[in-house]
């Protein structure tokens, strides 16, 4: 990847790294890269998150896109998968989306999209980027200058699409929903009461700094004890963009992606939907899950970490559900990226018409131990760690002690300011002790 875009797209703390002129800049860029083959007037929409910073970087984001010649079209507040479905619905020639997703508020991201809805591969990223860095865009003048418009319809539209998606209502479940005070707060409420649950919202007061703040799913502790105080049968929590969904049964116990695309696979097996017999999912998956997999006839296949690698695996192979452990997960028949709330919806119909309790599905897939570690680091200590033969040898011989019992797996995170650790095994003591090892090793040879 080049020096702005990571794993997904470009993330930065608002208005130090992540600039009004930076973004104005990849508008600039985008809008120039992904429009100047078009025989008509282009058109790109953009839709945002409910960070305080959206609307600023919003702004500079359409400037960039007017000024070479594009017209702006504005969704407001709606999910990413909202934008990249939207894109399509509306015929636009690009999409993008203001959001650093998980991240905490100060941190803010922009992720692009082509005409199809998916992401744009790297090489399309890459020649974006050289025209933020290098080359020079041709503006464009007079009466070819673009306008910015906004559309008052995009929640209903992308809410009425995931609606469809599901066979028959949810009528008779008594759910939790925790929408991290982010992009489905805008959302949740048009598709979940719609379709007839009954729901108990928490996470759902966005005030522009509170986004992932104690809530969503990577704070599940917040939906778990909504479920347990209503007597709920299961709970969701969403990320700020609501890409990411994960689950707790009814006893507050978390159901991760793994567990989810597990049953999903079970499910569409049964119905001979699963493409290929076959799931693919991450090196972060846990081995339970691929213990899981072999002991069903499913095979399973792993990608690098990240949403994109594995859309690019299920493309190319032509399967039909992949995802991560975090809970992107992609149903490639539905969607072309990971879609939170509309996995969330298809889940709850497949658990309605299963008529088991949520702790007996998710209890079906075992978990191995799994301990994860995070190392903050700046771009050139994460460069140090990668170009390191002693620390490479050092993780190689870690791993060699496990032998097949466990594995190690360490990488630079491509979102976040990280090195993560993670060490997975079947002793929990073992692989706590060797993962506070490791990441011991790392700061002191990378100096941090």
């Amino acid at each position: 990847m080049g020096k702005l875009f990571g794993t997904d797209g470009v993330r930065g703390v608002a208005n130090r790294e992540l600039t009004c002129e930076l973004a104005m800049k990849i508008g600039r860029a985008a809008a120039y890269v992904l429009t100047r083959h078009t025989d008509h007037r282009a058109r790109i929409v953009i839709g945002r998150d409910t960070r305080l910073s959206g609307s600023m970087l919003e702004t500079a984001l359409c400037a960039g896109i007017c000024s070479v010649g594009a017209d702006a079209e504005v969704l407001g507040v709606v999910p990413t998968p909202a934008v990249a479905y939207l894109v399509r619905k509306y015929g636009a020639d690009a999409g993008v989306v203001i959001s650093a997703s998980h991240n905490p508020m100060e941190f803010n991201g922009i992720k692009l999209f082509s005409s199809d809805g998916f992401k744009l591969p790297d090489s399309i990223e890459e020649e974006i980027e050289s025209y933020i860095l290098e080359k020079e865009v041709q503006l464009a003048g007079d009466e070819a200058i673009g306008t910015v418009s906004y559309r008052q319809d995009a929640a209903r539209d992308y809410a009425d699409f995931v609606v469809a998606q599901v066979d028959g209502d949810l009528k008779g479940l008594k759910i939790a929903v925790d929408c991290a005070n982010g992009a489905s707060c805008k959302t949740a409420k048009m598709i979940f009461d719609r379709l007839g649950a009954e729901v108990y919202y928490t996470g759902d007061s966005p005030d522009g700094v509170n986004i992932n703040s104690g809530v969503g799913s990577t704070h599940l502790e917040n939906v778990a004890e909504l479920t347990r105080k209503y007597g709920c049968q299961i709970g969701i929590a969403f990320d700020g963009d609501a890409d990411r969904c994960l689950a707790v049964d009814e006893q507050g116990r978390e159901i991760d992606g793994d567990k989810l695309i597990a049953i999903f696979a079970m499910f569409l097996k049964s119905k001979g939907m699963l493409r290929g017999n076959t799931a693919v999912v991450t090196v972060m998956t846990n081995l339970g899950f691929m213990d899981y997999c072999a002991a069903n006839g499913i095979k399973a296949v792993r990608t690098a970490v990240g949403d994109r690698y594995v859309l690019e695996e299920m493309r190319r192979s032509g399967y039909s559900i992949g995802g991560e452990q975090s809970g992107h997960i992609i149903l490639l028949d539905h969607a072309t990226t990971g879609d939170g709330e509309l996995t969330a919806a298809m889940f709850l119909s497949l658990f309605k018409t299963s008529g088991r309790r949520a702790s007996e599905l998710a209890g079906e897939i075992k978990r191995y131990p799994q301990v994860l570690k995070n190392i903050t680091a700046s771009a050139s200590q994460k460069d140090s760690y990668k170009n390191s033969a002693e620390i490479a040898g050092y993780i190689s011989s870690r791993q060699d002690e496990l032998g097949d019992s466990g594995r190690v797996l360490v990488r630079v995170s491509g979102t976040e300011p990280l090195i993560r650790v993670m060490v997975e095994g079947k002793d929990t003591g073992e692989i706590e002790r060797m993962a506070d090892e490791i990441a011991s090793f790392i700061v002191e040879r990378v100096g941090i």
